[in-house]
């Protein structure tokens, strides 16, 4: 029997960390009725994730280095998360962190809990000498509405027709890259989602559930891949 290959993409900002850190650093240093209004817009599809964090940027006209530093160091993980990189590095199984959140507070707060060794994708925040905050996307595609870093384009480019793709997230930037997955771990706004678009999912509360249910995969003598995920993977294929 072949072993099976599994290639894990899981969410950052409430996913991997308790909560949304991106949204959370704004409401902290900005107006929190500003931050809210352009987050709603967001969540009302009036405007693209690209354009919320620009305006989010620019609604804070000028932070101090030292105190967002502060305030990041206070943020905490889902302890488990560090269970699933163990799991995964003594099982072969290549882990990939998809954010569409900032590589400031990912890098700094994956240094402080000793998982730099990561794959990481997400978009890029700068402070320039004014102490203004200038986001950059290196990642960014106009199809991709949701996530101003496409998470679409990394799972097709970093997967093949044998991998079994997982997706493990909670919000609005997963909402498209989960119709590209064959194995789907959502909650909260993304569970909703799936709900919603009858996209078959795992409900999950901490990573120790996602380690049960892949063992569980792994297990299956026969595993198919979701029907819907193979036909929206054609899609972009034959679009190209």
């Amino acid at each position: 029997m072949m072993e099976k290959i599994f290639k894990i993409f899981v969410d950052f900002d409430g996913t991997i960390s308790k909560e949304d850190i991106g949204e959370s650093i704004f409401r902290e240093f900005g107006d929190k009725e500003i931050v809210n209004s352009i987050i709603a817009r967001l969540l009302n599809d009036e405007i693209s994730a690209k354009e919320c964090w620009l305006l989010l940027c620019n609604s804070i006209e000028e932070i101090d280095p030292a105190k967002l530093e502060i305030f990041i160091d206070k943020l905490e993980i889902d302890t488990t998360f560090k269970t699933l990189d163990k799991y995964c590095a003594n099982n072969n199984i290549q882990l990939i962190v998809l954010s569409d959140g900032f590589d400031f507070y990912i890098n700094r707060i994956f240094e402080r809990e000793k998982l730099n060794h990561l794959t990481v994708y997400s978009n890029k925040l700068e402070i320039d000498e004014n102490n203004h905050l200038i986001p950059v996307f290196p990642y960014f595609d106009a199809s991709c509405s949701t996530s101003a870093n496409c998470k679409r384009n990394h799972i097709i480019n970093l997967s093949s027709d044998d991998d079994f793709t997982v997706f493990i997230g909670d919000g609005n930037s997963d909402k498209y890259p989960v119709q590209f997955c064959d194995f789907i771990f959502a909650k909260e706004d993304l569970l909703r989602f799936c709900e919603l678009e009858r996209i078959t999912y795992f409900p999950y509360k901490n990573f120790d559930d996602v380690i049960l249910k892949i063992e569980q995969l792994k297990s299956k003598k026969r595993l198919k891949k979701r029907h819907q995920a193979e036909l929206k993977r054609k899609e972009i294929y034959t679009a190209e």
